[in-house]
C-alpha cells in the first residue's frame, strides 16, 4: 500500500473521530442554555446526520472533477476554520438565542444548526472525496469503500469513547475544541503540502 494511500485512511480516521467528538462536546455546550434533555440531543443529533448528509453528497460530488490531495487538505482546512465560531461566539449567540427562544426544542434546533451545520458538513466531504482517492479500479471500489467506512467509523468509535470518558474530565471543552482545530488544520496543510510536492500524489 502507498503511503498516499496510508495517509488518507489516517486523515479519515481522524475526521471520524473528531466529528463524533464534537458531537459528543455539543451537549455539554448546549446544557448551560437549555438543557440536556431528550429535546436537546434530539435536536444535535438531527443536525449532525442532516450536515454530514449534505457533507457525504457534496464530497461525492466534487470527487468526480480531478479529486487530489490539495482539494482534500481544503476539506481539513476549512472544517478547522468553521470550528472558530464555536469557539468563540457559541455562548453569546446561546445567550441572544435564549432570550428569544426559550423552549428547549426549537432554541436547541436553531442554535445547533447555527454551530454545527457546517464545519460538520465540511468534514462530511472528507469520506466519499477519500473513497475516490484510494479506489484503483471501479472492480475494487466496493472493497475500499467498505475499508475505508470501517477506518472512518472506528475513529468515530474510539472519539466517543474517547470524550466521554477522559476528555471531558481532564480538560475544558473549548481546550477540546481548540485542540481537534488545530489536529485539522495540521491534517489539511500536511495533505496539500504532500500534493503539491510529491509527483504524482495526487493519481493514488
Amino acid at each position: 500500500m502507498s503511503q498516499i494511500k496510508i495517509l488518507v485512511m489516517v486523515l479519515a480516521f481522524i475526521a471520524g473521530f473528531i466529528i463524533m467528538a464534537i458531537e459528543l462536546l455539543g451537549g455539554r455546550i448546549l446544557a448551560p442554555y437549555f438543557g440536556s434533555s431528550i429535546y436537546v440531543w434530539g435536536s444535535i443529533i438531527t443536525v449532525f446526520m442532516l450536515s454530514l448528509s449534505i457533507g457525504y453528497l457534496c464530497g461525492g460530488k466534487l470527487s468526480l472533477y480531478n479529486p487530489n490531495l490539495k482539494t482534500y487538505g481544503s476539506f481539513f482546512a476549512i472544517a478547522a476554520l468553521l470550528l472558530l465560531p464555536l469557539i468563540i461566539w457559541s455562548n453569546p449567540l446561546m445567550e441572544a438565542l435564549f432570550l428569544q427562544i426559550e423552549d428547549p426544542r426549537y432554541g436547541s434546533l436553531i442554535i445547533s444548526m447555527m454551530l454545527f451545520f457546517l464545519p460538520t458538513a465540511v468534514m462530511g466531504m472528507i469520506a466519499p472525496y477519500s473513497v475516490r482517492l484510494l479506489v484503483d479500479s471501479t472492480q475494487g471500489s466496493g472493497h475500499v469503500a467498505g475499508k475505508l467506512y470501517f477506518i472512518s467509523t472506528l475513529g468515530s468509535a474510539l472519539g466517543t469513547l474517547a470524550t466521554s470518558f477522559y476528555l471531558v474530565l481532564w480538560f475544558e471543552v473549548n481546550q477540546i475544541l481548540i485542540t481537534m482545530l488545530l489536529t485539522l488544520l495540521v491534517a489539511g496543510i500536511t495533505a496539500i503540502i504532500i500534493g503539491t510536492k510529491i509527483p504524482g500524489a495526487e493519481d493514488e
